[in-house]
């Protein structure tokens, strides 16, 4: 005759602990992966806004001979904002994405991994060249990050024949380094560290560090003071 067996199947302490320990190593090496391949996600998210923001630039210079946008700066002196700045250029492009864009519905002009722009930006992640709204002679007549922002000069219409390395200029681009934080102060295009999405005048689009960008008028790795302006070129051919 058979006798049922009192004795249960159980893990002891040190099994569970042995496994606990294991989930946790295996967990360890997976959360920064996992962190990694958010980050990546983030940045291809990102450079996908600047591929339809390229299609609503060509819509725009479709409908204005070729003409980039052009305003007298500042474009709005309440609040302050000129029209390289994200909230100053979106209104030339908005009818060619989607209608009422604004901090609460900014299409493609903001990057979701962009906290700082949400709050202070109105959600405007990226910045357009203001060679693209001023001669070459106006550009290499400028020389400190002040200019970009104060004694503004009589703006000037670019068409699309004056861009000289189109592969080679930066038009529009993240202001932040946002998929790339930097180890100081984040200060945009005035930053000699990070790494950002940018859109170049001939419609592609790269993921460059502020140490590849060539020296701008002022001395930082700044589009909108790019040598010889929009015939110059923000990275080597």
């Amino acid at each position: 005759m058979l006798r049922k067996s009192n004795s249960t199947c159980a893990f002891t302490l040190v099994e569970l602990l042995v496994v606990i320990s294991v989930i946790a190593l295996l967990l360890g090496i997976l959360f920064p992966v996992l962190r990694k391949a958010k980050s990546k996600a983030d940045q291809v998210f990102c450079m996908h806004n600047l591929k339809q923001i390229n299609l609503g630039m060509t819509f725009y210079l479709e409908a204005n001979n070729d003409t980039y946008p052009c305003a007298q700066d500042p474009v709005s002196t309440n609040p302050f904002y000129w029209l390289w700045m994200g909230r100053g250029w979106r209104h030339f492009i908005e009818p060619y994405l989607v209608n009422n864009i604004d901090a609460n519905n900014p299409s493609v002009l903001f990057c979701p991994a962009d906290k700082k722009s949400k709050e202070i930006y109105d959600s405007t992640s990226y910045s357009y060249s203001m060679a693209f709204y001023h001669s070459p002679e106006q550009i290499d007549a400028m020389n400190s990050v002040t200019d970009t922002y104060s004694n503004p000069q009589p703006s000037m219409p670019q068409r699309t024949i004056n861009v000289a390395r189109p592969r080679s200029k930066i038009i529009i681009g993240e202001w932040l380094s946002v998929h790339e934080p930097t180890d100081d102060e984040d200060l945009g295009w005035w930053c000699q560290q990070g790494r950002r999405n940018f859109l170049f005048a001939d419609g592609s689009t790269n993921f460059v560090k502020a140490e590849d960008i060539l020296e701008a008028r002022d001395g930082y790795p700044n589009p909108n003071l790019t040598v010889h302006g929009i015939r110059g070129m923000d990275i080597s051919d």
